[in-house]
């Protein structure tokens, strides 16, 4: 991996910044009174991620000017993410997207509806990314979620990924596919015309299989997309749900260089308070572990499956953990030993 010690930035993203409203505890969408408000968006999860973990990041985005975007924008900056490539739109029409998230309880599933479409984001044009950011950053991220909004957002955040690109900035890219977005065939054909200038890439092998129509193990669909495209890292995330409230986490990663897997011991019966954000908290775990060691795979692996595994513990979409605490987790991850029942 490239080292770019010259760029302000150690990580920008691209994304879709949303407002969440849900019932407070486990009440439901039905027959709620009141919401608590907060913000989140797969990309701005990722930079808030990499953030508390001491890089620097920030992110693209257009929101509206009023006192919404003005919510946003300071809830964003209190994580320490920059808002330097924030973009204003002072329309009449201007608004944010917003989802509404459901808890769920075994047997009842959690539950999501979004109200995103023709928000501010929709129309944001490549013209109105100042040049300067290709080259500020030494790693650039964005989700096919972004891909997937509409037909404008796509052939910017593509003419985008190419920009950087040609800027030599490392290019990381989350497949992260939402059927109510597109097809299965649309995302294969859109992402395919992408991985040629993607170095980082994160997709589950349910992914792998039913929209990029892999075959194999896990493993030999992973080291497929090195072989077919010059990508250098492929990660995969590996969740077992036993309930709403119980999950098991793990994940593999591909260095196509050494030609090597890399796994750790998975967490086991995570206690599951809100589960939104955890993939996205994967990939900050394990940008944060490449980028800060110089592209060590098996530092990658436990960063993401530790702040992953937390973030599942953590309500909302954002989360909060910083390094200690993120060591301290992979220290006791690794234990063998009687562990203490508080941190104090």
């Amino acid at each position: 991996m490239s080292e770019n010690n010259s760029r302000t930035f150690d990580l920008i993203t691209l994304g879709q910044l949303l407002l969440r409203l849900s019932p407070p505890n486990n009440e439901r969408l039905m027959r709620c009174d009141i919401f608590e408000k907060q913000v989140g968006g797969a990309e701005l999860n990722v930079a808030v991620g990499v953030s508390l973990l001491g890089l620097h990041t920030g992110i693209i985005s257009k929101l509206p000017s009023h006192d919404v975007g003005s919510f946003m924008k300071g809830k964003i900056r209190s994580y320490g993410v920059s808002d330097d490539y924030f973009i204003y739109d002072h329309s009449p029409s201007a608004r944010v997207g917003i989802y509404y998230y459901e808890n769920g309880a075994y047997p009842r599933k959690p539950k999501v509806i979004y109200d995103r479409a023709n928000s501010s984001f929709y129309s944001l044009k490549i013209d109105e990314v100042p040049e300067s950011v290709y080259s500020a950053t030494k790693c650039f991220h964005t989700s096919g979620i972004t891909l997937a909004l509409n037909p404008q957002v796509r052939e910017t955040a593509i003419e985008m990924i190419k920009r950087f690109k040609a800027a030599g900035t490392l290019v990381s890219f989350d497949v992260n596919f939402r059927g109510n977005l597109w097809t299965g065939a649309e995302a294969k054909e859109c992402i395919e015309r992408i991985l040629p200038y993607v170095d980082i890439f994160f997709c589950s092998e349910d992914t792998a299989r039913l929209t990029f129509l892999k075959t194999g193990t896990a493993k030999e669909m992973m080291k497929s997309f090195a072989e077919e495209y010059p990508i250098s890292i492929v990660a995969a995330t590996q969740r077992i749900v036993h309930s709403p409230k119980r999950h098991t986490f793990g994940s593999v990663m591909y260095d196509a260089a050494r030609d090597e897997y890399y796994e750790e011991e998975p967490y086991r019966d995570i206690e599951v308070v809100d589960r939104i954000g955890s993939g996205d908290a994967y990939i900050s775990g394990a940008l944060y572990g490449l980028l800060s060691s110089g592209g060590d795979c098996a530092k990658a692996v436990e960063y993401g499956n530790a702040t992953s595994a937390v973030k599942n513990t953590i309500p909302g979409d954002l989360p909060s953990s910083n390094l200690e605490e993120i060591e301290t987790i992979i220290q006791a991850h690794k234990s063998t030993g009687p562990q203490l029942e508080m941190a104090r």
